[in-house]
């Protein structure tokens, strides 16, 4: 396991959802050099931006080519939530400047404000990969709401991951959750009204 420093005392600028991000970023940091850990943060890499593009758009042409309009509908259904997604945290992350986890549990400095920095160090809020992973995870449970279940698992993965990787923060993780369900939803709802049973069962699971 890597080893951390002991946490700072609390700035009275620091809000208590920054110190429980800090606390839990530490005890679970510690174990982000485990073999399993690296190789499942490893996983989780698929849905980041260009990798989940390209399975949207692989589910599209599958579709296509198989004369299958569900899995072309949901294709598209999933391209769509991915970009609405990649739009709203995009938006976000360059109005905040908020360091990964990995700086302090290094021992470094750790700030959130406002601001414009695009290095990746200052760009933990929100997290992308579970916008992306949510948004897509619920635009496909709307179009195979029988899979809506086995969805949300991977998507809460892919989030849940992130933390112990030191890659972002839980608050970023619950922000990133939050813009993909909107995303998904909202794509859904576009291309057509997502059945009750995947915007109950996405919305249960995803937004925990």
């Amino acid at each position: 396991m890597a080893r951390t420093r002991k946490l700072p005392t609390k700035p009275t600028s620091r809000t208590a959802i920054e110190q429980a991000d800090l606390v839990t970023a530490h005890k679970a940091g510690q174990w982000r050099d485990h073999p399993i850990i690296k190789r499942l943060g490893t996983l989780s890499e698929l849905a980041d931006q260009p990798q989940l593009y390209a399975i949207c758009a692989s589910t599209v042409a599958i579709g296509v080519l198989r004369g299958n309009g569900r899995l072309a509908r949901a294709g598209l259904r999933m391209l769509a939530a991915e970009w609405l997604a990649t739009k709203a945290k995009s938006f976000i992350k360059h109005r905040v400047d908020r360091s990964r986890p990995h700086v302090p549990v290094n021992g470094g400095h750790y700030r959130m404000q406002t601001g414009h920095s695009h290095e990746s160090a200052l760009n933990s809020f929100p997290s992308g990969h579970t916008a992306g992973a949510v948004a897509v995870a619920r635009a496909y449970a709307s179009e195979y709401p029988e899979h809506a279940g086995r969805a949300a698992a991977i998507a809460i993965f892919v989030g849940a991951i992130q933390i112990p990787r030191c890659a972002h923060f839980v608050s970023d993780v619950g922000a990133g959750a939050a813009i993909g369900l909107a995303a998904g939803s909202l794509a859904a709802k576009k291309t057509g009204q997502p059945t009750d049973e995947a915007s109950a069962q996405m919305g249960s699971r995803s937004g925990r």
